[in-house]
């Protein structure tokens, strides 16, 4: 999914006040952690995730696996976090992040 500038600086805005919903631990992105991600993806469409790499080409290594293996938009990543992106058509209207 590929996002303008005018799209990202609005996402960024958007996720500035959250806070990771999700963890990677030291077996960094296993399965059930690329389960969670997608079930939080689908409730809350933007969403940050925290991620435990030793260094910083692992974490964007991490970063790019979860964004190919979830279909999601890597909006921003600043340290150990990431600002993922996915929209839900399902939502109803009024309860989508509109980009």
């Amino acid at each position: 999914m590929e996002l303008d500038p005018e799209q990202i600086r609005h996402l960024r805005r958007l996720g500035h006040d959250l806070k990771p919903v999700v963890l990677t631990g030291a077996a960094g992105v296993s399965e059930p952690v690329l389960q969670e991600i997608e079930r939080a993806l689908t409730d809350h469409e933007l969403i940050k995730v925290k991620l435990a790499g030793a260094d910083k080409a692992e974490r964007r290594a991490m970063a790019e696996r979860i964004t190919e293996r979830t279909g999601a938009a890597l909006v921003q990543a600043i340290g150990r976090v990431a600002l993922l992106y996915r929209p839900n058509p399902e939502r109803r209207p009024e309860q989508r992040i509109e980009v």
